[in-house]
C-alpha cells in the first residue's frame, strides 16, 4: 500500500527493510530522541514479522518514507490506536530526504489517520529536548496537553491539519 505526495511516498514497511530501519535508528544523528533498539539484525526482522500481524490486523502501521526515486529517505508508524484518536512516531528523515520530505510525511501520515482509517485527532509525545520537532508540531496546529520529566505530549485535530494543509503548502 502506497500513500503519495509531490516529492515523496510511503509503504508499509517489510523484512526486507530491517537492514534500513537498523541502520536508521543505530546512526546517532537520528537517535538521539528515540528509545533504543538492538543491534542485530535478525532481532529486526523478527520485531518486523510480528509486526506485519498488527499490521495485517489493523492495530499499527509502519511505513517506509521514500523518495519518488524510489530512494529511502525515514520512516513513521502509527499505533495506539483507540477510539478517539490514533498516535503516531519512530518518524526518522535521513540525509537523502527531500526538501519537503517532513511536511510531506506529517501530512501523509494525517491522510493515513483521518481520511484512511476515519480518525478526527491525533496524539503524540516529542522529547522535551527536541526543540526542532517540537517546533514544527506547533507550527502544524498541535496544542500541549500534557508533559512529564522527558516528553511534552500533543494533540492536533483534522480542521487544524486542514487549515495547515492550506498555509503551508501554499508557502512552498
Amino acid at each position: 500500500m502506497n500513500i503519495h505526495s509531490k516529492s515523496i511516498s510511503m509503504r508499509f514497511v517489510d523484512v526486507s527493510d530491517a537492514e534500513f530501519i537498523l541502520k536508521l535508528r543505530m546512526d546517532q544523528r537520528y537517535n538521539r530522541f528515540l528509545s533504543p533498539v538492538s543491534p542485530c539484525i535478525q532481532t529486526q526482522r523478527e520485531w518486523i514479522e510480528e509486526y506485519k500481524e498488527d499490521e495485517r490486523a489493523g492495530r499499527q502501521f509502519y511505513f517506509i518514507i521514500e523518495r519518488n526515486d524510489c530512494t529511502p529517505c525515514g520512516t513513521v508508524r502509527i499505533y495506539d490506536l483507540s477510539e478517539e484518536f490514533f498516535s503516531w512516531g519512530s518518524w526518522i528523515l535521513n540525509e537523502d530526504k527531500t526538501r519537503l520530505a517532513a511536511l510531506e510525511s506529517a501530512f501523509l501520515v494525517y491522510e493515513f489517520g483521518f481520511d484512511r482509517l476515519g480518525y478526527s485527532k491525533s496524539r503524540f509525545d516529542v522529547r522535551k529536548e527536541n526543540e526542532r520537532v517540537i517546533s514544527f508540531h506547533e507550527k502544524m496546529g498541535a496544542i500541549r496537553i500534557g508533559e512529564d520529566a522527558k516528553n511534552f505530549y500533543f494533540e492536533i485535530n483534522k480542521c487544524a491539519v486542514n487549515e495547515a494543509s492550506l498555509r503551508l503548502l501554499k508557502a512552498t
